[in-house]
């Protein structure tokens, strides 16, 4: 562990980085969300960020904070503490985790012949000294290798070097959109993760091997854990942290989630039947696989016509033919236009549209 840098004067080669949004600079459903542990996790703040939590009676707040350390990235994750779980059951566990896709893994290598070393690094600070873990897991064959790293009230950065997993005789990475793999810190466990013996090389996956050593995040309400400039390349050394133009970050994650919420116009169509206008809402970015797609209100959108804007009435299946470029807008409307005619549809307020396939 050594301590962070003060600057990236360096220009690295672009693309090293498996991460995505690992600068936390995307926050595309919200800066803070409270009371994180009551559910089993979701993706809350930052982009591509997961929290998985499960029968724990601890709570947190998860946040994007401008608290980055200097020439590494002004943002971070901070989890905080809210309410302590003093009594920890052997099933319990509290990890922050991005998944990933099998074909952004090609080049490791894994599980044959040939197949690379990568490393992981991170910039990690916390409000007291702690012991936690991150764990690369192989999802397509149950195995994984882990690190327990500690933590001080400064950044510092944590260096993990993953050996190359080439003779386990399990197949490589699936090549594909579904996922293959997760990186996961983890904060706090019961007995189940925590028994055994921590797996430092490869190993095939033993539940009480994954995260022995580990203290609590929720020991104390005072308890807060910071994290950014998470990176995982290719090779035996941590380069610098690559920095990435905010409109790379933001198509990577609008791969996996996109929404709209400002009173724009997001697509044109016509009157199909009286009550009825099709149009089309065209993505961003091409998604990952045909998202599922929510929104606000029956009253989400409005729908301009012959000078004129009415609203939706009914929210129930408001988008049909859906896709990885495209879905069409299939609406039912609080009052008619002309079959034939143009239509206009533009977001209504403070309204939204999300469009997700997260893995």
């Amino acid at each position: 562990m050594t301590k962070a840098r003060t600057n990236a004067s360096v220009a690295p080669a672009v693309g090293r980085n498996m991460i995505i949004n690992g600068a936390m600079n995307v926050a595309q459903r919200s800066a803070s969300v409270t009371g994180i542990g009551s559910t089993a996790g979701g993706y809350f703040t930052c982009d591509r960020w997961l929290i998985e939590s499960g029968n724990t009676a601890g709570r947190a707040t998860m946040s994007q904070t401008a608290d980055g350390p200097n020439g590494i990235s002004a943002n971070c994750i901070k989890l905080d503490c809210t309410t302590a779980d003093a009594s920890i059951a052997a099933s319990e566990y509290f990890l922050l985790e991005q998944k990933i896709e099998g074909q952004n893994l090609q080049r490791i290598g894994k599980g044959v012949a040939g197949a690379k070393q990568i490393t992981v690094s991170f910039y990690v600070k916390a409000s007291a000294a702690f012991d936690f873990v991150v764990e690369f897991f192989d999802d397509d064959n149950a195995r994984h290798c882990c690190k327990l790293f500690s933590t001080t009230t400064d950044w510092t950065r944590v260096e993990f070097v993953v050996p190359a997993d080439e003779d386990d005789g399990s197949s490589p990475f699936a090549d594909d959109n579904a996922q293959s793999a997760r990186l996961f810190f983890w904060l706090h466990a019961g007995s189940t993760y925590t028994g055994g013996t921590l797996a430092t090389a490869w190993a095939n996956q033993v539940a009480g091997n994954r995260a022995a050593g580990l203290d609590s995040f929720f020991s104390n309400t005072a308890n807060n854990f910071f994290i950014t400039g998470v990176q995982m390349e290719v090779g035996p050394v941590a380069t610098e942290f690559e920095q990435e133009e905010i409109s790379t970050t933001l198509g990577k994650c609008e791969r996996y989630f996109q929404k709209w919420d400002v009173e724009a116009t997001i697509g044109a169509g016509l009157w199909f039947a009286a009550d009825q206008p099709l149009g089309n809402l065209n993505f961003r970015q091409v998604m990952r696989t045909s998202p599922t797609i929510a929104v606000s209100s029956a009253d989400f959108v409005k729908v301009y016509y012959e000078g004129a804007a009415i609203s939706a009435n009914d929210s129930s299946s408001p988008f049909d033919i859906i896709n990885i470029n495209s879905a069409r807008f299939n609406l039912t409307m609080a009052s008619n236009g002309t079959v034939g005619q143009g239509a206009l549809f533009q977001m209504n307020g403070s309204e939204y549209i999300h469009v997700d396939a997260e893995l």
